[in-house]
């Protein structure tokens, strides 16, 4: 190669060199455009991210929804059964509804219909309450209505009772307010029996049995639209000395019937 040659070939690499370096981007083009599309492509990525981030938190709200909504759904479904359970009386009180005075705890354990304790038939309308003792010392409210229950079967006497009060303070009831019960002879048809359990021969209530007596007497007083000179005792109806204690000692009769009294009043019924 001779001197002139050399020289341009010197100088066409020289060119090449400055050309070069004045021009980076020339060389490293293909490695910028890859970078760009990445870059372009990592931006695109970015909207389904947040898609999917909303996404998500739209489902928790509407499970968070649903959650509630079944939350106030029980809620409202509990507090109708329970309103329903309060306001419904319970078997065998047939035309006794809600008032001022509230309801007495029963033991609501009806007779089986039979003609020797619960004929069935119809109570069209009541108007007394008659007061009753049971005559056997140191018995339970259970034993005399077990006692009632099995003249079906012993066919020895026809007697039975609306309500039972024992010893202490319980209350059974026998047969529903809307029929009658084989208790007060002929004021059978028209009133509401209270059998009252006794420890002692003097007849006299226990202050437990004595107390329920008061509340029950005065509740259905008022269900049943009487008035306090509408309770009488068993002896008004036939002279038989039922309750004993209240037919031997007057005054004490007078002041249950003014307990009776003050009790309806308290509760703002007269």
């Amino acid at each position: 190669m001779n001197t002139h040659n050399m020289k341009k070939q010197s100088t066409q690499n020289h060119k090449r060199s400055l050309h070069s370096q004045s021009c980076p981007g020339i060389d490293a083009g293909k490695s910028t455009g890859k970078e760009i599309k990445g870059s372009t492509a990592r931006r695109k990525k970015t909207p389904g991210r947040r898609q999917r981030q909303q996404q998500i938190v739209l489902r928790a709200m509407l499970v968070t929804l649903a959650s509630i909504f079944l939350i106030l759904t029980a809620a409202i479904f509990l507090r109708t059964v329970h309103s329903r359970s309060r306001t419904k009386a319970p078997p065998g009180l047939a035309g006794i509804s809600e008032g001022k005075i509230p309801r007495p705890k029963l033991d609501v354990r009806l007779l089986t219909v039979n003609e020797y304790s619960r004929p069935g038939t119809a109570l069209e309308k009541v108007r007394g309450v008659v007061i009753h003792y049971t005559a056997n010392p140191g018995t339970s409210a259970a034993a005399n209505r077990n006692y009632f229950e099995g003249l079906k079967d012993s066919h020895t006497a026809k007697a039975s009772s609306h309500f039972i009060i024992g010893l202490r303070g319980e209350i059974i009831q026998c047969i529903p307010s809307s029929e009658i019960s084989y208790a007060s002879n002929e004021r059978n048809g028209d009133t509401v029996s209270i059998e009252c359990c006794i420890r002692e021969e003097s007849g006299k209530f226990e202050k437990a049995t004595y107390d329920s007596a008061v509340h029950l007497t005065a509740w259905l007083v008022e269900h049943f639209g009487l008035e306090t000179e509408d309770v009488i005792r068993h002896y008004d109806v036939t002279g038989k000395a039922c309750p004993k204690y209240f037919v031997d000692f007057p005054s004490a009769w007078e002041q249950f019937l003014a307990d009776v009294q003050a009790y309806l009043v308290s509760y703002g019924v007269f």
